[in-house]
């Protein structure tokens, strides 16, 4: 059995992929697991979460698509949808936690030899004096800066549709982003 096309051209494709999704067509919800996964995924990572609470947060927000599936007033925004359930998972998690998980450790094993303290040192203050920069700005700014840095990054049709802005307005809006963080005095020297 072939699967549908990854990508629907239209919001008309994605309103009709929705609907039979919400009948029960597995072929429809694989289609929009493939189209999405990689949008929740980045967000998921953006939040700095561990793997294992990433895939976390990744499940139940597939877990509440499906359960307001048949409920959702405007199909074609389903990106748009699981990129905030997303987010609200993220926070959750981070709530639960009681702690937000530190980003920069280093891997000594992948080194092969311990740095010397003073490198790890200076290396760590710049990851979080980085980190402490890219907070201060605007959310909008920070979201898509943590989205597109995600490993693997998701593609420009769905951070597209997650930020509701045009494809075309996402490189200009990501240099307006890096060029306000390059004036934060957070990272002055860095």
């Amino acid at each position: 059995m072939s699967r549908p096309e990854q990508h629907p051209p239209s919001t008309t494709g994605l309103n009709e992929l929705v609907r039979a999704a919400a009948e029960g067509d597995q072929q429809a919800w694989d289609a929009l697991v493939d189209r999405f996964a990689g949008l929740v995924w980045a967000i998921a990572r953006a939040h700095r979460l561990s793997p294992a609470d990433a895939a976390d947060v990744s499940q139940t927000t597939w877990l509440r698509l499906v359960e307001h599936l048949g409920r959702i007033r405007d199909p074609e925004r389903v990106g748009a949808w699981l990129a905030a359930t997303a987010r609200h998972e993220c926070l959750r998690v981070i709530r639960h936690a009681g702690r937000f998980v530190a980003d920069g450790d280093v891997d000594l094993d992948a080194v092969g030899t311990e740095p010397e303290p003073a490198a790890l040192l200076l290396a760590t203050e710049r990851t979080a004096a980085l980190w402490r920069a890219v907070e201060a700005l605007p959310e909008r700014c920070r979201m898509l800066i943590r989205v597109l840095m995600a490993d693997p990054p998701p593609s420009y049709e769905d951070v597209a549709e997650a930020f509701d802005m045009p494809i075309g307005s996402i490189g200009p809006t990501r240099a307006r982003c890096l060029e306000q963080l390059k004036r934060r005095p957070e990272i002055a020297g860095i």
